[in-house]
């Protein structure tokens, strides 16, 4: 069964029990996405490090000529 079984299932549930109905699949998955960058960003302050830029920092070490 796929999100969108589930999501008819629930649809249905909800309109013979009179509750209201659930969210559409993928309506808050920019929100969670939003949410889980900034707890990261979050967590890297926290322990001191850099909350941005680190991955360019880390291309820019990597790739930086040796001479």
């Amino acid at each position: 069964m796929n999100a969108l079984h589930q999501y008819l299932f629930d649809t249905y549930r909800a309109a013979r029990l009179g509750e209201p109905l659930p969210p559409e699949p993928g309506t808050r998955d920019v929100a969670v996405l939003r949410a889980v960058r900034d707890r990261r960003r979050f967590e890297r302050v926290v322990a001191g490090r850099l909350a941005h830029g680190t991955v360019r920092a880390a291309l820019r070490r990597r790739l930086r000529p040796t001479a």
